[in-house]
């Protein structure tokens, strides 16, 4: 495997399957993108789920207009409540607004028995907790 390649990694668990509706809220949790705190986002769209980081392409700013809320009012496009971009849902490419000819950046999802999981990447990296501290003697 050529050394840039990334790494792989096992599964990391996230939410439960029922917790995702159909066009509904996002589940949102926080990552590391390239070492810097960040949030990625996951919706259900026409039966699939689908993952990205929580940065507009325009400005690297987060885009829900409420909590967990990235869908416009139609149910359509994921929109950036700051910029006013809109995105594919399926794949994430800009359709229209400040943000030219980019995409977001997906994150890997997958469903397995009730459960979505998530896979870090080279990139995008789960955030470390701390270590229980021993007990003082």
């Amino acid at each position: 495997m050529p050394e840039d390649a990334p790494v792989p990694e096992a599964r990391l668990p996230l939410c439960r399957s029922g917790e995702i509706e159909e066009g509904g809220l996002a589940f949102v949790w926080d990552v590391l993108q390239w070492g810097q705190p960040a949030r990625a986002f996951v919706l259900r769209w026409e039966g699939q789920l689908v993952a990205y980081l929580n940065r507009c392409v325009h400005v690297p700013t987060e885009m829900d207009w409420k909590p967990g809320e990235f869908l416009d009012a139609d149910r359509r496009w994921i929109l950036c409540s700051i910029h006013g971009a809109t995105y594919d849902v399926r794949s994430g490419r800009c359709f229209s607004g400040p943000c030219g000819r980019g995409s977001l950046t997906r994150v890997q999802v997958a469903e397995d028995a009730g459960q979505v999981y998530w896979y870090p990447s080279r990139d995008t990296r789960p955030v470390p907790f701390d270590e229980p501290r021993p007990a003082s003697p």
